[in-house]
C-alpha cells in the first residue's frame, strides 16, 4: 500500500491510500482533475472518499467526486454544510465501523470551527491501523495498535506570535488559528500520549506556509518519537504498509 500526497496545505488537501487494486480518497480539497491525475485516471479502483469537514480546502471537489459515482462519507453535519444531496452521500456516525472494499474506517469527533468535524481511524490488511487527524487544536482520545499516523502540525506558537509582532498576521487570525489547528507542540504531546511501538510512519500534514518550519518540525518529531517522519509534499509517495519491509 502507498500513501500518495496530492496536496497538503491551506490551498487544498487530498491524500490517496492505494495499491494496485483499490484506493481510498482522504479529503477532496483540490480540483477533481488533480485527483483523477493522482489516480492515473483509474476511477474504477476507488472504493470511497472520506471527508473530515466542510472547509473548501478539504471538500472542494466533493460534488464532482459523487458525480463520478464515488460514495462520499462524512458526518451528517458536514454533508449538510457541503450541500450534498446525491445518493452517493453516506453519513458516518462516530464509532460506527464502515467498510469499503478492503478498507474499514470509523470517525471520532475533533475540535475545529466547523459544523461537525471528525478524524478517522482507517484499517486495511496492508496498512494496519492508520490514524488520520487534521484541523483540530486538540484530541481527547488515545489510540492503541497504530501502524501509521497522518497528523496535522500546522504551526509553531513562537513563529505565529512573531508573525503577529511583525504585523504579518492579524491578531484576530492568530486567535482563530489556535482554536482550530494543531500546533507542533500539541502534535508531539499527542503522539507521545499514544503507544507508538508498532508505528512505521508519521506523516506531518497541513503545515502553514507562514507559521511553520518543516525541517525543524520533522527533526523535533523524530527526536521525540524515534520514528520515521515525513513532511507531506505535493506528489510525494510513501510506502504505507503494516510492516516496514
Amino acid at each position: 500500500m502507498e500513501l500518495k500526497i496530492i496536496s497538503s496545505s491551506s490551498a487544498g488537501n487530498c491524500y490517496l491510500l492505494e495499491n494496485e487494486k483499490e484506493a481510498l480518497i482522504i479529503e477532496a480539497g483540490v480540483r477533481f482533475e488533480q485527483i483523477k491525475k493522482g489516480l492515473n485516471f483509474n476511477l474504477s479502483k476507488v472504493v470511497a472518499c472520506i471527508i473530515t469537514h466542510e472547509d473548501g480546502d478539504h471538500c472542494k471537489a466533493v460534488q464532482d467526486v459523487m458525480a463520478a459515482g464515488i460514495t462520499v462519507y462524512a458526518s451528517a453535519g458536514t454533508h449538510n454544510a457541503m450541500g450534498t444531496s446525491s445518493h452517493h452521500r453516506a453519513a458516518i456516525t462516530d464509532g460506527t465501523l464502515k467498510t469499503a472494499g478492503g478498507f474499514q474506517f470509523k470517525s471520532f469527533d475533533v475540535k475545529h470551527d466547523a459544523t461537525e468535524p471528525v478524524g478517522y481511524l482507517i484499517k486495511h490488511a496492508e496498512t494496519g491501523n492508520v490514524l488520520f487527524l487534521t484541523d483540530t487544536y486538540f484530541c481527547e482520545y488515545s489510540f492503541s495498535g497504530l501502524n501509521n499516523i497522518i497528523i496535522e502540525a500546522n504551526y509553531s506558537q513562537d513563529i505565529l506570535d512573531e508573525q503577529v509582532k511583525l504585523g504579518v498576521i492579524h491578531r484576530k487570525l492568530r486567535n482563530r488559528i489556535i482554536i482550530s489547528h494543531m500546533s507542533i507542540d500539541t502534535c508531539i504531546d499527542l503522539l507521545m500520549a499514544n503507544d507508538l511501538r508498532q508505528v512505521n510512519n508519521i506523516v506531518l500534514i497541513h503545515l502553514s506556509d507562514k507559521n511553520s518550519n518543516a525541517i525543524q518540525f520533522k527533526q523535533r518529531v523524530e527526536e521525540s518519537t524515534g520514528k520515521c517522519v515525513h513532511v507531506a509534499d505535493v506528489n510525494q509517495i510513501i510506502n504505507f504498509n503494516r510492516n516496514p519491509f
